[in-house]
């Protein structure tokens, strides 16, 4: 199965003892070298009140990275729906499609920022291996994060008062009518986003489960990302659920057939022994997202053993899902487990991100998984 392409996808991550700047900085940079490598698009995520993360408005980010490539698609994965309208986000990718037509990616998400919403009997109840040997992991539970004092602040941060975010189906459907010009209220009030109806960008939805995110791309005919790196125990009933739901879209843009990436999180260095070192903050870096504090600077592998000298089995157990399903090795182990993920999932493209604590590490990273997947005929280097 060759030509399976890779994109980034960038939380724009910044390392302990350095700063938001300079991890802004980093990531323009890295969209540069990504580019030449032949990674075919770059997105940056939505995320709020995190220490250790700076892409907190993906249409910023994108904006200024946008400017300094030139063939490289720039997206959002995602723009979170839960605290915006359709209008504000259709006008703001006008923009930046009004200034580098054909090149932006709009990816949809649901949420706010808050953990995602399970669906009963989504997930399978135990770990187990696939056919081709990908790991799936145990269900994670985010039950207790649901009444985290961080996540209902920044709710409220994020919310106007009083005001309540729109069914999500429906504000999609609201999307895809200002951007194609044909939107109207329901008492037949005509709306035109400008700039915005008429552009170029190409619509993904970003989803974790079997849920509400497959189950409406699917049926708008759009193009779908499932979160393996995020949600890896639901990442095949996601992909299932998404083709069961689709049906062919017409106009611009249109698909007559599902479109799929999945993402992973990778770290890949000469050896399988360096990688792993790289990818040491990993476990501690997630537990802060999953104990609630917020994503905390991507430590060191010095301080990452510092930091969980001590750790109970609750502690691992916390992060186990993300730490088993992390691909950290040589070029040729990761893409064999990137082959893996692309069977087992049917993936039309892969979406790598990587965080180490040097940025050098990280470029490095991205180049050497490149000239590995374009040696096996996937990518053109």
């Amino acid at each position: 199965m060759p030509g399976i392409p890779l994109g980034v996808l960038d939380l724009v991550p910044i390392p302990s003892g350095s700063t938001a700047a300079e991890a802004l900085r980093g990531s323009v940079d890295l969209a540069r070298q990504t580019e030449r490598f032949g990674y075919v698009r770059y997105w940056f995520t939505e995320h709020h009140l995190n220490p250790g993360v700076a892409g907190t408005s993906p249409a910023v980010v994108l904006a200024l990275t946008a400017s300094a490539t030139s063939t490289i698609r720039i997206g959002s994965g995602a723009v979170q729906l839960g605290h915006r309208t359709a209008l504000s986000t259709v006008e703001e990718f006008g923009l930046l499609d009004a200034v580098h037509p054909g090149r932006i990616d709009l990816g949809l998400g649901r949420s706010a920022g808050g953990p995602p919403a399970r669906r009963a009997g989504a997930e399978p109840p135990v770990a187990y291996t696939t056919a081709n040997g990908l790991r799936i992991p145990k269900p994670f539970s985010f039950a207790h994060l649901r009444d985290h004092p961080r996540i209902a602040l920044q709710q409220r941060l994020l919310q106007l008062p009083g005001a309540t975010a729109q069914e999500y189906s429906e504000q999609v459907g609201d999307v895809l009518a200002l951007l194609r010009g044909e939107y109207r209220s329901p008492d037949g009030v005509e709306a035109h986003a400008v700039p915005g109806e008429g552009a170029e960008v190409q619509v993904w939805v970003l989803g974790s489960s079997a849920g509400v995110s497959a189950e409406t791309a699917g049926a708008n005919g759009l193009r779908f990302a499932a979160n393996y790196h995020v949600s890896p125990a639901s990442v095949l009933e996601a992909a299932e659920a998404y083709r069961a739901a689709f049906k062919p879209s017409a106009g611009p843009g249109g698909l007559d057939r599902p479109h799929l990436t999945v993402s992973a999180d990778v770290v890949v260095a000469p050896d399988d022994a360096e990688a792993r070192e790289l990818a040491t903050g990993y476990a501690p870096w997630v537990h802060s997202i999953r104990s609630g504090e917020g994503a905390i600077p991507f430590p060191s592998p010095e301080e990452a053993r510092a930091l969980t000298r001590g750790w109970t089995a609750e502690h691992h157990e916390l992060v186990a899902d993300r730490v088993e399903t992390q691909f950290a090795g040589s070029p040729a182990t990761v893409a064999d487990q990137l082959e893996q993920l692309r069977d087992a999932t049917g993936a039309d493209e892969l979406l790598i991100t990587t965080i180490t604590h040097g940025h050098a590490d990280r470029v490095r990273s991205y180049r050497l998984l490149a000239g590995e997947w374009a040696r096996r005929g996937h990518l053109r280097w």
